[in-house]
């Protein structure tokens, strides 16, 4: 049932992550960066995986595992690998719901018209390190805005925690200053005085 899986870090032997294999069915978002792969070649079948993370590894090619055993791919950073040249990216053109691609600080990145190149061969992606054709910077993903929507929780507590004080305070002094005319006049200058010996 696990849809999620980070394996920052870890150590893959031979191309491979130990129990890393089919049995992950319902994952959808998984993350390999920087476990010194060297090739997709015994990444499992992950038919609903849509998030791939494997930057900072030593993968050089062999990106064509990707169509056959992660079809539904939108998001998937190679950024940090070895990827040198177009007809390795060339394999990613089955993957057709990919709209997001990171290839930071791999020597691709050198070509001429890097950019312009990768679109034109993957036609189905939107943004390409962060940035569609336009340069317009792609919006965040899902889990930062969750994490944008808790702290706006917590400010939105504080705030709340905060103001009522002020508020009734202020209340008091108006009831204080309507009372004024209504009410017997040395009573009033009693309470006005120790509100401002509170105050002070």
């Amino acid at each position: 049932k696990v849809t999620e899986l980070v394996l920052d870090n870890c150590r893959s032997s031979n191309g491979e992550i130990e129990g890393l294999n089919d049995s992950f069915k319902e994952l959808e978002f998984l993350s390999m960066a920087n476990v010194e792969l060297t090739s997709l070649a015994k990444l499992p079948t992950l038919s609903k995986l849509r998030k791939l993370e494997l930057s900072d590894n030593i993968i050089s090619g062999g990106l064509e595992v990707l169509a056959e055993r992660c079809p539904n791919l939108t998001y998937l950073n190679l950024s940090g690998n070895k990827i040198k040249d177009l007809g390795t990216v060339e394999a990613l053109q089955n993957l057709k719901n990919l709209k997001s691609l990171d290839l930071f600080n791999c020597e691709i990145t050198n070509l001429e018209d890097y950019r312009d190149s990768i679109f034109e061969l993957l036609q189905q992606i939107t943004y390409l390190d962060g940035f569609d054709q336009e340069d317009n910077e792609a919006p965040d993903s899902e889990d930062d805005d969750d994490e944008e929507g808790d702290e706006d929780d917590d400010d939105e507590d504080e705030d709340e925690a905060g103001p009522p004080g002020e508020y009734e305070e202020e209340d008091d002094e108006d009831d204080g200053g309507s009372d004024l005319g209504e009410g017997e006049d040395e009573e009033e200058v009693g309470l006005s005085y120790l509100m401002k010996e509170e105050i002070q």
